[in-house]
């Protein structure tokens, strides 16, 4: 476990944030930039600002990163302090370079927060407790109750395991795959591969969230973007209309929430601190 920690840690400081030759993070290659899903990948960013309440004195990010995108900027525009918290050293200077004075930073660990209860108005986290073993799930989301102050909201937004429209979308993918000679992605095994590419990360189910987290932790789920970036840039193409097909898959995300909430990749988990 000790060791999962320190590898994710490594990674992170000497590649994930890392600036590449085009300015980016090289962290950003999991993330579909191109135009044509601009528009959604923007909307579904901002759904957490609908979670969080607008204002108070300082919002926890924990596992924040460099704060990589604009979007994650505005979730502590109503706070007067924004508490970055990471395990990398690295994400923590980007992080400072991106909002100064408005921050506050600490090194950390997601599973034992540094802090004592009830101490911040709001919390976001994403796309970080994947980075723990399964094992440490429930205790990091215990942490995140436990420092919330009653009363206030947390958001947590992380990727389900093979969920239902992914698996739909991954057999057409593996489809293309073969005819344009790329051939059926392998599934990879992190902790086994002697070379692995990219970093740790164990996902959840949404059966797993309520039997593990759901008889302790009052949640809601809520969906934050259905599409994986692999299903992004495999089916949404320009010149195929993808604009307007995203915009239609917005607008379903809305009307149907429950459902793409668990069947979609990413959900948006709003704990609320009674």
């Amino acid at each position: 476990m000790t060791d999962t920690k320190q590898k994710v840690r490594e990674f992170y400081d000497e590649i994930g944030w890392q600036q590449e030759d085009d300015g980016k993070y090289q962290n950003a290659r999991y993330e579909d930039l191109r135009p044509v899903s601009a528009e959604y990948i923007h909307k579904t960013r901002l759904r957490v600002n609908e979670g969080l309440l607008p204002k108070g004195n300082i919002l926890l990010d924990a596992g924040s990163g460099p704060v990589q995108y604009d979007d994650y900027l505005t979730y502590s525009d109503g706070y007067e302090k924004r508490l970055c918290m990471d395990i990398s050293i690295q994400a923590l200077r980007e992080a400072r370079k991106r909002i100064g004075d408005h921050g506050l930073f600490v090194v950390g660990d997601l599973a034992h927060l540094p802090f004592k209860n009830d101490a911040f108005d709001g919390e976001v986290s994403m796309h970080a407790i994947h980075h723990l073993v399964l094992e440490e799930h429930p205790r990091a989301y215990a942490e995140l109750y436990r420092v919330l102050a009653p009363g206030r909201i947390g958001v947590v937004v992380n990727g389900w395991y093979r969920p239902f429209l992914m698996r739909i979308a991954d057999f057409f993918i593996d489809i293309l795959r073969i005819l344009t000679g790329k051939g059926k992605k392998k599934p990879k095994d992190w902790l086994k591969e002697e070379n692995p590419q990219g970093t740790f990360i164990r996902k959840m189910t949404p059966a797993w969230l309520k039997e593990e987290i759901g008889a302790t932790i009052p949640y809601e789920l809520h969906p934050w973007r259905s599409m994986s970036t692999g299903a992004l840039r495999w089916f949404i193409h320009e010149k195929f209309g993808g604009r307007f097909f995203l915009r239609f898959v917005f607008w379903l995300e809305e009307t149907f929430p429950k459902f793409f909430a668990e069947n979609g990749q990413y959900p948006m988990i709003v704990i609320r601190k009674a």
